[in-house]
């Protein structure tokens, strides 16, 4: 799949995210960063952190994750980085999604279910414990609820394993979708506790503990397809939204925001109108970002949007595929691309290989 551009290599990859096989018949890639032990001293020439960096988190502790489509997840401390596989005891070696419970454990989603980590060892929930479907999207709430979303719908945890969480279907006059009707892209969770679910063909429904709200293309969304859910500082709520593949259609998707009343669309702003929008992200400072595929990222500040193309290596961005997107405690920004591990300078994206630059 590498040096493939264009809108084919980003559905191949997708593709890829949503029919890896379980772990039991995934071998393990022949790198030097994924021997059994995990702290392997790294080659004096940096490789990526691997082709695909599709999740980018900091837990409590301040280490860096890096969520990989094969190489299962890696943790930079500050001084040293460490890959996790399946030899160490993940369940699958890709990583789509990492949350963190109140008692320090992180969860990693997998596209052969659910790990979590305790610092020393994993315990694995698979289909013997619930999980049904490849996907991996997770959060846990402020009450300590965790949840997971996959190609089969949403699942809450128990205590001891995933339950599935039914979710109504809203009626749909031109029914269409990306990948696989009620796949849950993104679980979010509200200033008012809603839990809100991005799904693929059925829009976004919030959850407001004992009742269902349904959106979609009719109320204002730019497609059925919603791939990611943010609520900025403010309140207002932000949807990204894809085409439809089934049948295809190129005249939705994009980016839109919600106040409560309105969904506004941005029509004027390439990219961010009848295109692919996986990732939103907001800053501390309250700077809404948005990877634009095909474009680059947008940075959205005061009314005005920013659209930041320059990068170090261009010959690693894949159709500007942005992954995930995190600011540190340091306040570095850092983006995972199909291509491997970016930071962002200021004015450009700057590529970070396992042996740097950190900083």
């Amino acid at each position: 799949m590498k040096h493939v551009y264009g809108y084919a290599f980003f559905s191949l990859l997708l593709f890829s995210m949503t029919v890896v096989p379980a772990c039991s018949g995934q071998s393990n890639p022949p790198t030097p960063e994924n021997k059994a032990s995990g702290l392997d001293l790294l080659p004096a020439t940096g490789s990526q952190i691997d082709e695909y960096v599709v999740e980018v988190f900091e837990d409590s502790k301040g280490h860096l994750w890096f969520g990989t489509i094969a190489k299962g997840a890696a943790r930079y401390d500050g001084k040293t980085l460490r890959y996790f596989s399946t030899q160490d005891g993940l369940c699958d070696n890709t990583i789509v999604s990492i949350a963190e419970d109140k008692a320090g454990n992180l969860w990693f989603g997998t596209h052969a279910g659910v790990s979590k980590f305790d610092g020393k060892t994993f315990s694995n929930f698979t289909e013997e414990k619930g999980i049904h479907g490849p996907g991996g999207t997770m959060l846990v709430d402020r009450q300590g609820n965790v949840w997971v979303g996959t190609n089969h719908g949403a699942f809450r945890y128990n205590g001891d394993s995933f339950v599935e969480f039914k979710i109504p279907v809203p009626v749909i006059e031109n029914p269409s979708y990306k990948w696989v009707p009620g796949k849950i892209w993104s679980i979010r969770e509200d200033q008012k506790g809603n839990i809100w679910f991005g799904r693929d063909g059925y829009g976004a429904c919030k959850y407001d503990g004992s009742s269902f709200t349904h959106f979609t293309k009719k109320d204002g969304l730019g497609s059925n397809n919603v791939s990611n859910i943010l609520e900025d500082k403010q309140g207002n709520l932000w949807f990204a939204t894809l085409t439809s593949d089934f049948p295809r259609n190129a005249k939705e998707g994009g980016l839109c925001r919600y106040d409560g009343k309105t969904f506004v669309p941005f029509p004027e702003m390439k990219g961010l109108h009848e295109n692919d929008v996986y990732t939103i992200y907001e800053d501390r400072a309250g700077n809404i970002w948005i990877g634009a595929i095909g474009l680059g990222a947008y940075r959205y500040t005061d009314g005005r949007f920013t659209l930041y193309t320059e990068v170090d290596r261009k010959d690693l961005i894949y159709n500007f595929g942005i992954q995930g997107i995190l600011e540190d405690r340091n306040g570095t920004l850092w983006f995972g691309f199909s291509g491997g591990l970016f930071r962002f300078s200021g004015t450009s994206f700057v590529n970070v290989t396992t042996t740097g630059p950190w900083k």
